[in-house]
Parts: structure tokens; C-alpha cells; sequence
């Protein structure tokens, strides 16, 4: 793999630089590098990535289905700000059972307020984090005037704050507010059996009316999960999902597997 940038290709101009320029499958090309390009009248010529498809041996099972849950807008708290909004001494009350062994909606809720606009009733998940973190969908930035970066949990430097309103006082997160990347949650046991390490980029396919490829979707493995497919409302609406749909494993790393072609 190659990054070619705008600057290579400026050190190239002496030699002279070919008619057209050749990019792999696996090229990384910068903007501002295919406009340089352009500017000269130089065509792209994208061969074909001829690496051997991925084979995952699905033969005696069908193609892994994995079951949606989707995600809406809320906040994970760490203790000391759970007593900041709530008081003192205050623990959460769990509401109901999420999908993952251990986590919990609790009842309470806060309000998120941002630079043009509040949301309000967000609920809290449960237990208490070492460190706060609000996920929100893009477009629930729009509301609140904040632009928040696509990031896994807990991958929280240089992310933009959010007020928290509760009904003790108020507080400022200094960093905080993103927009969750979509991942599958597995047990090891079920990594195992789908071939799957942690940190795969797993791509999977929607089922329903509105077919919609997801390509890059991380595997978190640990042992107290089990098999579940996190989107937030932003992706689900556009794919036409609901929690409990289920979605198809279709292959890994930017390969599909030649189960599907078959």
C-alpha cells in the first residue's frame, strides 16, 4: 500500500510522471494528490486489487445472521458525576436490562444542553464508568450545535464537551460527546466459531427492503458479551432496522467472502 500525496507527486515531476497514473486497489490517494492529477490532465488507472478472496469455512452452518440493537441517544457516568447531578451518595436504579451481561438503562435521565439547542430526557446507562461519555447521532449534533467525531467507546481525547443538566445542579464535560461507530459485540466463543479476531473490520448486509452494506463495522470480543450489532438511530432509520432485526455477516478487513458469491 501506498499513500500518495500531492507533495510525492510534485517530487516526481522532474522524472516525469506517467500517463495514466497507476493506483492499486489498496492506494491511498489524497484529495488535494487526485486534483493534482486532474490540474495536469493525468487519467487514473485503478488496476484491480488480485488478491484471493477471504474464505471462511460456513460450509455446514448458513451465512451468520446478527441480531440488531439499536442505539438512541444517551450518557454513561462516572460516580463522582452521578453524585454531582443526583447528590450525594446517589446510585443509579436500573430499569431495565440491556443486551450486554451487566448493563442496564437506569430510570434516571439528564438533559443535554449545547451552544443552539437542549435534548432533553436522556437516558443513563448503567453501572457507573470510570469516565462520563454522551453518544449522540449526528443528527442530534445539529440540534444541540455541536459536531461530535465518530469514535469507539472510551476513545475520548480531543472530543468536544457538553453541559449535563440534573436535577441537583448542572455540569460541563470538558471532552465527552461523540457519535458511537457502529461494531458487533462477541463472546470469544462466538468470535471463534464466525472466525472473527477482536478489532476486525466485519462487513454485513441488511435484510430487508432497503438493502444497506455495512463495511466497516469493529469487533469488540470480550466475555461477558454476546453476539449483537450496535447502530446508532441516524444508521438504523437509514437502513430501514429495528432492534431485532438481524443483519448478514458477509465478510471481514474489506474482503467478501466467497460464501455470499457462491
Amino acid at each position: 500500500m501506498a499513500l500518495i500525496t500531492e507533495t510525492s507527486l510534485r517530487a516526481q515531476l522532474a522524472k516525469g510522471i506517467p500517463n495514466p497514473y497507476p493506483v492499486t486497489a489498496e492506494d491511498k490517494l489524497t484529495p488535494a494528490a487526485e486534483d493534482f492529477l486532474k490540474s495536469r490532465g493525468i487519467r487514473l488507472n485503478r488496476k484491480a486489487d488480485d488478491s484471493p478472496p477471504i474464505r471462511l469455512d460456513w460450509s455446514k452452518s448458513a451465512i451468520p445472521n446478527i441480531p440488531v440493537g439499536v442505539s438512541n441517544r444517551h450518557v454513561h457516568l462516572s460516580e463522582e458525576h452521578v453524585e454531582l447531578l443526583f447528590g450525594s451518595g446517589y446510585r443509579l436504579t436500573p430499569w431495565r436490562e440491556l443486551s450486554q451481561k451487566g448493563q442496564f438503562a437506569a430510570e434516571e435521565t439528564v438533559t443535554l444542553a449545547g451552544p443552539k439547542g437542549v435534548i432533553g430526557n436522556v437516558r443513563i446507562l448503567g453501572p457507573s464508568r470510570g469516565s462520563s461519555q454522551v453518544e449522540v447521532s449526528r443528527t442530534d449534533g445539529f440540534t444541540l450545535g455541536v459536531h461530535p467525531p465518530l469514535r469507539l467507546s472510551g476513545q475520548l481525547e480531543d472530543t468536544p464537551g457538553i453541559a449535563l443538566i440534573g436535577p441537583k445542579q448542572a455540569i460541563m464535560l470538558k471532552q465527552g460527546l461523540i457519535v458511537a461507530k457502529n461494531h458487533v459485540h462477541l463472546s470469544p466463543e462466538e468470535a471463534s466459531r464466525l472466525q472473527v479476531e477482536q478489532g476486525d473490520g466485519l462487513i454485513v448486509q441488511t435484510l430487508g427492503e432497503r438493502p444497506v452494506i455495512f463495511a466497516d463495522v469493529v469487533a469488540r470480543i470480550h466475555e461477558h458479551f454476546s453476539l449483537d450489532l450496535h447502530l446508532d438511530t441516524d444508521e438504523a432509520n437509514a437502513a430501514q432496522l429495528r432492534t431485532g432485526d438481524v443483519v448478514r455477516l458477509i465478510g471481514k478487513n474489506g474482503c467478501i467472502t466467497e460464501a455470499l458469491r457462491g
